[in-house]
């Protein structure tokens, strides 16, 4: 599986960005493709998760409000639309794919980084 994350950019506070996770490769229908961050000098965190058959997850609820996740199952893609970014959101964006659907499996496969960067 092959994963390829795009869209990040520089953002003034209070923008918006909407980034993309192409994934090849998969097996099966049935899958599930999820977005993390990592700020600098902070660990991982997942930020939400979304299956095939449109199972949403959003890890930290407090961004629920601001980022929404969504697919395209016929492109193999997801998107996270992150509206009213703040300076806090900056962090390098990646997507990742569990071995099945389930998505709080083990993440298998991980796409290359994007950066979002939010200016103040």
């Amino acid at each position: 599986v092959q994963l390829q994350a795009s869209g990040g950019g520089l953002v003034q506070a209070g923008g918006s960005l909407r980034l993309s996770c192409a994934a090849s490769g998969f097996t099966s229908d049935d899958y599930a493709i999820g977005w993390f961050r990592q700020a600098p000098g902070k660990e991982r965190e997942r930020v939400s998760c979304i299956s095939s058959s449109g199972g949403r997850t959003y890890f930290d609820g407090s961004l629920k409000g601001r980022f929404t996740i969504s697919s395209n199952n016929a492109k193999k893609t997801a998107y996270l639309q992150m509206n009213s970014l703040k300076p806090e959101d900056t962090a390098v964006y990646y997507c990742a794919a569990p071995s099945g659907s389930d998505c709080e499996a083990h993440w298998e496969y991980w796409g290359q980084g994007t950066q979002v960067t939010v200016s103040s």
